[in-house]
């Protein structure tokens, strides 16, 4: 069904068509097995939902990299969708780009290492620390629970579900992505509403970014550039499929361009969505398609 919940993917299968080296079907079993390993592991030995994550996309064969501005806490985080990859990646990138308060709980600044030391902590300052750091947050569809491997990422990075067939609902997702924000929790949405085939143009849907203006929170743009089109999970393919086809492909990879937070200058959501027009996209996949990362 298509609607202002779910709108179309405006780039077709036929980006999956792209070629692109492939490991044996044997290695793509060996991955999965790899990856249930690590799911398995972090069920008995409870981990971060980031670490997690990067175990996930190693055993899977994913590189990734990031590239630009640390994440501002208590920013909305904008950007293109691409995969069910993306909510991993994201998870995974959370604690090497997060950046820390400039002041800490008691009024004393606390950098990087004073953060760290404080978490190495075993006592009640540790599990303060732990408490008060900023976190990153991810707004997905209530389905996105339900999914096996990237549900329970979800679910433990504290995601916000939206749920997208209850309209209603929608202002009190919002109210509650607000609040988030106002907390010092830096947000991610993806406001595309929908997952194309790259750094694709597609417009954006302005209802999440009433949170940054009903907030007072900056937005930060980035953009997801895989290394073939074959990542994306588009139309109509099942996540098994599209679960196959990743495991399947040899050398895949991903950059995570961030930008400065920007301070939200609009005086509506819609006029916000004009503003934070992704159509250098394309000019900023290019560069990196070509070795020169921003």
């Amino acid at each position: 069904m298509t609607d202002l919940w779910r709108p179309p993917c405006p780039c077709g299968a036929d980006c999956l068509l792209a070629p692109a080296a492939r490991v044996s079907s044997l290695k793509a079993a060996l991955r999965a097995v790899a990856a249930a390993g690590v799911l398995l592991t972090a069920l008995f030995r409870p981990r971060a939902a980031s670490r997690v994550a990067r175990g996930l996309l190693k055993a899977i064969g994913v590189r990734w990299s990031v590239a630009g501005a640390a994440l501002r806490p208590g920013a909305l985080l904008t950007g293109n969708h691409v995969s069910w990859l993306d909510i991993v990646v994201m998870m995974a990138i959370a604690p090497t780009v997060m950046r820390p308060p400039a002041v800490g709980p008691s009024g004393v600044g606390q950098g990087a290492a004073g953060q760290r030391a404080a978490l190495a902590d075993g006592g009640v300052a540790g599990r303060a620390a732990a408490d008060n750091r900023p976190r990153l947050r991810m707004v997905a569809k209530t389905e996105v629970g339900a999914w096996p491997v990237i549900g329970r990422l979800a679910r433990a990075s504290g995601s916000i579900f939206v749920d997208r067939s209850r309209p209603r609902m929608l202002p009190v997702t919002v109210a509650e992505v607000a609040d988030a924000l106002r907390k010092g929790d830096t947000i991610q949405v993806f406001p595309e509403g929908t997952t194309t085939c790259g750094a694709h143009p597609a417009r954006w849907r302005p209802a999440f970014l009433q949170a940054a203006l009903d907030a007072g929170a900056p937005v930060q743009r980035f953009t997801l550039l895989f290394s073939t089109q074959k990542a994306a999970f588009v139309a109509d393919e099942t996540l098994l499929a599209s679960l196959w086809r990743v495991l399947r492909l040899r050398g895949l990879s991903v950059t995570v361009l961030v930008d400065e937070a920007q301070r939200v200058v609009a005086t509506n959501r819609k006029e916000l969505a004009t503003r934070l027009s992704p159509k250098r996209a394309s000019r900023l996949q290019q560069r990196v398609h070509h070795g020169r990362r921003a």
